[in-house]
């Protein structure tokens, strides 16, 4: 199963965490052991796992990603002038796959799943779909 879901981001940059929108997509796939894939379908916004207990790590990578990937810089080319959302989208990535075992999300202790806005605000999409390992495999 298929399913699309809206975002709205507010800001620029910004890191919106997912994980429970994906533990209840989950739940509802009734997928007890498989993966779920989510999905991004924009070149200026991506998606990532990584530390969900201290806020700031999601304003340090940002900062990081901001002095690695600069909005202004002389020998962007980019007619729109949103190279660095680009750069700093395919850095993060299109997808992600998050294993689901005994009907649980298989993530760390620390872990959540985000969704990376760089050239908001906008509303924005991204999918998800279930993947049901089959008895014997």
């Amino acid at each position: 199963m298929l399913k699309k879901y809206v975002i709205s981001t507010s800001m620029r940059d910004e890191f919106t965490e997912i994980t429970e929108t994906v533990r209840e997509f989950a739940a509802e796939q009734e997928l007890s052991d498989g993966a779920v894939l989510i999905y991004c379908p924009h070149t200026t916004a991506g998606l990532t796992i990584n530390e969900n207990a201290d806020p700031d790590v999601k304003t340090d990578m940002i900062n990081r990603l901001d002095e690695t990937f600069p909005w202004n810089h002389l020998k962007d080319r980019h007619e729109e002038g949103n190279t660095a959302a680009h750069l700093k989208a395919s850095t993060m990535g299109a997808s992600q796959h998050v294993i689901v075992t005994g009907g649980r999300l298989l993530l760390g202790v620390w872990q959540g799943i985000y969704f990376c806005e760089f050239d908001g605000p906008r509303e924005r999409t991204f999918y998800l779909k279930a993947i049901h390992n089959r008895a014997g495999e």
